[in-house]
């Protein structure tokens, strides 16, 4: 009782951390003063190589795949129904979290954490979007003018920040979040896989 009532307070603080994170701009333009400091999510290494895909089960989507948080608020289960208890509940829309199973209308979502449960599919929208990741806590990750090392900053992105992805191509992704755009390297990024591209 005492050890599962841990993990859950542990979950609901990452889902406030999530959303003090996203909700801050976390962004510095490119000018004298540089980017403030605010604090970053921990979260595993990003895999080197795109997974092996199946259809999924229930909707013939590719699976494993990403997708983001629709919903403000989202109860993950163990196990794919009501029946099932809540172990934490995500209180910030835009995380992108990793589909790894489906059954029914349930999906089995991993979170840059690397920990997963079930959500009602509703709760998950297709729109693609990533957090910083795969760079020091203590460093600023720069927003390219275009995808290359050699082009200007046009602002620098804190470690943990959720952004939109409009584009990834060549092992760079576009990233757009309050009014900021610019290109990071795939690597830095979780919710993309490695090699993947869109538009």
């Amino acid at each position: 009782m005492g050890k599962r009532a841990g993990w859950a307070r542990k979950r609901d603080r990452f889902a406030l951390s999530a959303g003090a994170i996203s909700a801050a701009l976390l962004f510095a333009l490119l000018v004298p003063g540089g980017p403030a400091t605010l604090p970053a999510a921990a979260s595993p290494a990003v895999a080197n190589e795109m997974p092996e895909r199946r259809p999924g089960a229930s909707t013939g989507l590719p699976v494993p795949r990403f997708v983001s948080l629709k919903s403000g608020r989202a109860n993950v289960r163990r196990g794919p129904g009501t029946d099932f208890p809540i172990d934490w509940v995500y209180r910030k829309n835009g995380v992108p979290l990793e589909i790894i199973a489906e059954s029914h209308n349930w999906r089995r979502i991993r979170d840059h954490e690397g920990d997963g449960g079930w959500i009602w599919h509703t709760m998950l929208a297709g729109e693609r979007t990533a957090i910083i990741d795969g760079v020091s806590r203590d460093e600023p990750v720069p927003l390219r003018s275009t995808p290359s090392v050699e082009a200007p900053a046009t602002a620098y992105a804190e470690p943990g920040l959720v952004a939109s992805v409009t584009t990834c191509k060549a092992g760079w992704c576009r990233l757009d979040t309050k009014g900021y755009q610019g290109w990071v390297a795939q690597k830095k990024l979780w919710g993309i896989y490695p090699g993947e591209e869109f538009e």
